[in-house]
């Protein structure tokens, strides 16, 4: 018995070298340069509510991008004054931009963005497309990156990673670990055995078409986790969904630890329920946890080092190899000693993920049921 459970107790270690070896291959393909020939109109649509931070700053670099023709079009709350203040000032601002803004979305919906999107996708100016967060902050290449996967008529999507601007809290520097050393590490052992069928939520650039060809945005209003279904969605229609080198700027909004444990839970419930066998998968690439199993099944020196000394090594160079090597955050070094940490909390979050039935997400509770966002109220209200 012994034996066997330090034999599982090295799956983990198995699944950082794939790790490793899909981000080496990965970063190591050319990054492709856009055709200058190739510069079809887009439509940037926003759907907006309540001000991010650095909400400006945010916004008048999408104002700023090299490209020849294109328009801002924003989905915003009517009644929303700070927001509205903040278009009209980029207005006055860039008087040669095409910006607009749309008030509601018409629609009754559980996910307010996704709704807000319907309208966006059906009053865009162009058939090109890029869904934008709002608090993403871009170079003015953006355009040009995001788009030029477009021109193989074998490519229905383009998405591309993204890194928080500043640490400037613990909460920040946790995240950014998590998000380099286990979030980009599932997704590019992802890319590696099945390719990418998923859509990254800052960034997804595609046309209407694309959309329409799954019934657009309007199946997907009342279910979670809508960036990842409308690159599966596409991905179902026959194309690729082209995943990126290149990277954006985000603005960290946690709060509070709280607040961030809260969301990353949410995410892992809505997981449990859209892919319940990847879910539990996720057991068996908790390295801290198997190495200490180990170390607590034989004490020995030997066993003690080599498990918890492998874990360590393996953990530091794939966070190395995607955060600094490939996406170039140079100051993630820093950040290293809280690999452990990061991982001790996903574990407890896995964990608690199977405690939960519902979900809370923009201050409502839900289930999930077939696929769809159902509200707890209604739900204990049929029974």
């Amino acid at each position: 018995m012994q034996a066997v459970l330090l034999g599982v107790a090295a799956i983990p270690a198995i699944y950082y070298v794939l790790v490793l070896f899909s981000s080496w291959r990965f970063f190591r393909q050319p990054e492709e340069e856009p055709a200058p020939d190739f510069c079809p109109p887009v439509s940037i649509l926003k759907p907006i509510r309540g001000l991010d931070p650095n909400a400006r700053e945010n916004l008048v670099s999408f104002c700023q991008l090299d490209y020849p023709e294109y328009e801002i079009l924003f989905c915003i709350d009517g009644d929303d004054e700070a927001v509205v203040s903040v278009i009209e000032d980029l207005k006055r601002s860039f008087p040669g931009r095409s910006i607009r803004a749309l008030h509601g979305s018409g629609r009754v919906a559980t996910n307010d963005k996704v709704a807000k999107l319907v309208r966006l996708v059906n009053e865009a100016a162009y058939e090109t497309v890029v869904i934008s967060d709002s608090d993403v902050s871009v170079r003015p290449d953006y355009l040009r990156r995001v788009t030029a996967p477009l021109r193989d008529p074998k490519v229905g999507a383009a998405t591309c990673f993204y890194a928080h601007d500043e640490l400037t809290t613990f909460t920040d520097r946790l995240q950014t670990i998590g998000m380099m050393s286990d979030f980009y590490a599932g997704i590019l052992v992802a890319w590696q055995l099945d390719g990418i069928k998923f859509a990254l939520g800052p960034t997804i650039a595609t046309t209407r078409a694309h959309l329409n060809s799954f019934g657009g945005y309007a199946v997907l209003e009342n279910r979670p986790a809508d960036d990842l279904l409308v690159g599966r969605l596409i991905a179902e229609q026959g194309y690729e969904v082209a995943l990126l080198r290149y990277t954006i700027k985000t603005v960290s909004d946690y709060q509070s630890m709280r607040e961030l444990l809260h969301k990353r839970l949410r995410w892992l419930v809505v997981m449990r329920h859209m892919r319940p066998w990847g879910h539990f998968g996720l057991l068996f690439t908790q390295g801290l946890l198997w190495a200490l199993l180990a170390v607590a099944v034989d004490p020995r020196f030997t066993i003690a080092a080599a498990y918890l000394g492998a874990y360590l090594a393996l953990r530091v160079a794939m966070t190395w190899t995607i955060g600094v090597h490939g996406l170039k955050q140079r100051g993630l070094w820093k950040e290293m000693p809280l690999l452990p940490v990061w991982d001790a909390a996903a574990l407890g979050i896995w964990l608690a993920s199977f405690l939960r039935n519902s979900i809370r997400w923009r201050g409502a509770d839900y289930y999930i049921q077939d696929g769809k966002l159902v509200p707890v109220a209604s739900s204990s209200a049929d029974k």
